[in-house]
């Protein structure tokens, strides 16, 4: 008999959580303006509204922390982090950052201007938040059949490579650089397979345009592609990220993710002249060019990270934890993006409350009801998440209502994934009787889920 899988960590500290009470929850989402991010941590049971900063850190990443050098300029810290980085990906130029935004911040300040037009797969909030920002269309190009949550293929977030071509044959001139979000976020966590990636770079070629990577979660990019296509079962995770970054110009990471530490990021490229404008703006906006708003202590922990987490078997064991929560779904037929994504369960909003319309935020609803049901904290990524149309300022329905269910790495355990499922079970039970939603009192013009204000429909 086979043995089930295990995790390949054991537990040697934990943090306690505590329940609450309906009432004190329903008072708590009042008080918070039904906004998610406005909620206390403590008031919170299961969170989920991010995997972003919020994993479990290894012991090997707690005694690098410790020995951290802190020097201004030049400290070893960065040196340890910059290696390991170029090891990884082959970038020779590092730039460290507090976070991923501020690295998209540091290298969009250096590369577009108004009426810009920057093609990409399904470009996340704050990619795209940086690109309208300087008034410049993020250009969505990814594939049609990510739009359909039920249709299970392989490699879902791949870019749609005859859009892409039609892109830049139209707006060619327009065009600063192709941009590519692995795994594809917004789309549910789908990856992108390698012979995308390599039919991107060729087309990204034809027309002289440069391919940077957003590559907040790069190794779990790499896990499927060994999992999914053929001719890389047999090579080492770090084997295909090199083989990945090959086909870029520039990368931007926010490392709370796929490098498992609670802040920092950094821009990474070959390409010297990119790197002399983007350290200018990066001494501006974040610290000097060996620390961009980093402690000694976080460059060392982001280093380990990246190596501990570009293995297989810990990628195996953060992935498949997602994966059982989605199985879990599947047992109570609660529709979600398919197939499991590697960092979330992306449920179908529209799917579990089809009486809620969609000028009342179904998954911003549903949201609210999976907090009173058992405390759970989860994020939208949908109609509010898009924002509304810079020029029109109408609301953009015409992308998929998901509620996105991130877990944390190495945080909570299965036992926690089956308190998720049964309390979406029991809010998809009464489905039928949840027919108002939410509506918006108050909104920033950018950005607007981080800070929204909404009340209940009467």
């Amino acid at each position: 008999m086979e043995l089930p899988f295990a995790e390949p960590w054991k537990i040697k500290m934990i943090e306690p959580i505590h329940k609450s009470t309906f009432e004190e929850r329903e008072q708590w989402l009042k008080n918070a303006k039904y906004n998610m991010f406005k909620l206390r941590s403590e008031q919170v049971y299961i969170d989920l509204i991010t995997d972003s900063g919020t994993g479990a850190m290894s012991d090997r990443q707690w005694a690098g922390m410790m020995v951290g050098d802190e020097s201004y300029a030049g400290a070893s810290s960065y040196y340890k982090m910059k290696d390991m980085i170029t090891h990884i990906t082959g970038f020779e130029y590092v730039l460290p950052t507090h976070q991923g935004r501020a690295a998209e911040n540091v290298l969009f300040s250096c590369l577009i201007k108004e009426g810009d037009v920057c093609p990409g797969n399904s470009h996340f909030d704050t990619t795209k938040g940086h690109i309208e920002s300087r008034k410049a269309i993020a250009l969505d190009c990814t594939i049609d059949e990510a739009k359909d949550t039920q249709l299970e293929i392989p490699f879902k977030g791949n870019v749609d490579i005859k859009k892409l071509e039609d892109a830049l044959k139209k707006y060619g001139d327009r065009t600063p650089f192709i941009i590519i979000t692995i795994t594809n976020n917004t789309a549910g966590g789908q990856p992108v397979s390698m012979q995308n990636l390599q039919e991107t770079r060729m087309i990204a070629n034809k027309y002289a345009k440069k391919v940077i990577f957003d590559s907040a979660r790069f190794a779990e990019n790499a896990y499927f592609i060994k999992k999914r296509e053929k001719g890389y079962e047999n090579k080492t995770i770090k084997e295909i990220c090199d083989e990945m970054f090959s086909y870029a110009d520039a990368m931007t990471m926010s490392a709370k993710k796929d490098a498992i530490v609670n802040m920092g990021g950094f821009f990474a490229t070959n390409l010297k002249e990119w790197y002399d404008v983007a350290k200018i703006k990066g001494i501006a906006y974040e610290g000097y060019i060996t620390y961009g708003g980093m402690s000694g202590r976080d460059m060392n922990a982001l280093a380990i990270g990246l190596d501990e987490n570009t293995e297989f078997e810990s990628l195996e064991g953060r992935i498949m934890q997602v994966e059982y929560l989605g199985k879990k779904l599947d047992e109570y037929n609660i529709p979600y993006q398919r197939p499991a994504g590697g960092h979330a369960i992306f449920v179908d909003a529209s799917k579990v409350l089809p009486n809620i319309p969609k000028e009342q935020f179904p998954a911003q609803t549903l949201a609210v009801e999976l907090y009173l049901e058992a405390g759970i904290r989860s994020c939208e990524i949908g109609y509010l998440l898009a924002d509304r149309d810079p020029v029109t300022r109408k609301n953009r329905f015409d992308g998929l209502d998901l509620l996105r269910l991130a877990i944390p790495r190495r945080v909570y355990t299965d036992n926690h994934m089956n308190v998720i499922a049964v309390a979406l079970k029991n809010i998809f039970d009464r489905r039928e009787s949840i027919t108002k939603g939410l509506t918006i009192t108050w909104e920033a013009d950018l950005l607007r889920h981080f800070t929204v204000e909404l009340k209940r429909v009467k």
